[in-house]
């Protein structure tokens, strides 16, 4: 039995009502949880782009893969942990400013390390947009505990594979003709 780890699942689906609850309910009649969930149109507008972030082993998230596969509005599905990816999420978070003074500084010197945005400000309170990595997200939080949070909202992972590093020369820079569909190496 394989070891139970992250896998990010990229769907391509037709964008439908009752797409979304269709592959929710696929994974809960599993018992697998969804960890992170963003789903958006793509290029165009009639195809959204699902990035589900999950945990199992290989093999049963290699069944539920097929199991999408069968789904009628899937176009393609792509375990992104076959391959080289970048994933990003964003973070809003409003944080506590006149508690102590010097707190509004301390935030701005935290935004600047982060290099987030204060995306609005109050007399006590400054919101912050940051965008990045997992570890990126955890680690402000961890700085701006201590000013006091006092909402946070985080959207859903998003995920893309890796140019392929195989290639090389005019290559490399053309893109595919098939655009946002090119989620398999060749």
């Amino acid at each position: 039995m394989s070891e139970v780890r992250k896998h990010f699942v990229q769907i391509l689906v037709e964008n439908r009502f009752g797409v979304l609850s269709r592959v929710a309910g696929l994974f809960s009649a599993r018992g697998f949880n969804i960890d992170s969930l963003s789903v958006a149109p793509g290029l165009d507008p009639s195809v959204s782009q699902m990035t589900i972030e999950t945990q199992g082993d290989d093999h049963v998230v290699e069944q539920i893969i097929k199991q999408l596969n069968k789904l009628i509005d899937v176009i393609k599905v792509v375990d992104l942990a076959e391959f080289s990816f970048l994933s990003r999420e964003t973070l809003l978070i409003r944080v506590n400013t006149n508690s102590r003074p010097g707190d509004r500084d301390e935030a701005f010197r935290i935004v600047e390390i982060f290099r987030a945005k204060i995306i609005d400000s109050s007399p006590t309170t400054y919101t912050f947009e940051v965008t990045g990595d997992e570890d990126k997200i955890e680690a402000i939080l961890n700085f701006l505990k201590p000013l006091g949070i006092k909402e946070v909202i985080r959207t859903g992972k998003v995920a893309i594979a890796r140019e392929d590093q195989r290639l090389s020369g005019k290559n490399a820079s053309r893109p595919h003709p098939e655009g946002e569909l090119t989620l398999n190496r060749p």
